[in-house]
């Protein structure tokens, strides 16, 4: 690692923790030459498989479309924000840990139905109406009655 004051190549570690839940590593590195102290953070670089829509074509996933369809489902609802960050880092996680390349949109509309079930139900219902193309009033209602079976 590069010295950020002296712009030297020798640097040495002087400690090393765990930082974000275990996420990062967080490490204090020292300069050889100019004896500067400085921090880093090292991340893992994963990537997200590509999207392959239902008409075929593929785009990469868009991490800022996924937030704004759980958003609106949970508009005006009380539901935290950790809560839906949570969900989305939970949802990128399955998709980052089956390998694939390329993923059918139709696993994260299933992924995220799933988190937003857990989250907040009226938003589930509101997010199943439009993924799964609910066509009259017969079809909410079927999908309430489908919750209110799973409930303990």
């Amino acid at each position: 690692m590069r010295c950020p004051v002296c712009g030297a190549d020798d640097t040495r570690v002087t400690d090393s923790r765990l930082a974000s839940e275990g996420l990062v590593v967080r490490r204090r590195r020292e300069c050889q030459s100019c004896g500067a102290r400085f921090t880093t953070y090292e991340t893992a670089e994963l990537v997200m498989p590509r999207v392959v829509k239902s008409d075929g074509s593929r785009e990469p996933f868009d991490e800022v479309k996924l937030r704004a369809g759980m958003l609106r489902a949970l508009e005006k609802r009380p539901v935290a924000t950790e809560s839906v960050e949570a969900a989305l880092e939970r949802i990128k996680r399955q998709l980052q840990a089956g390998g694939e390349r390329e993923v059918p949109s139709r696993l994260i509309g299933e992924l995220t139905m799933a988190e937003l079930r857990e989250l907040d139900q009226v938003a589930y219902v509101r997010f199943a109406s439009v993924y799964r193309s609910f066509q009259d009033v017969n079809a909410f209602r079927e999908e309430i009655e489908r919750l209110q079976q799973e409930r303990p």
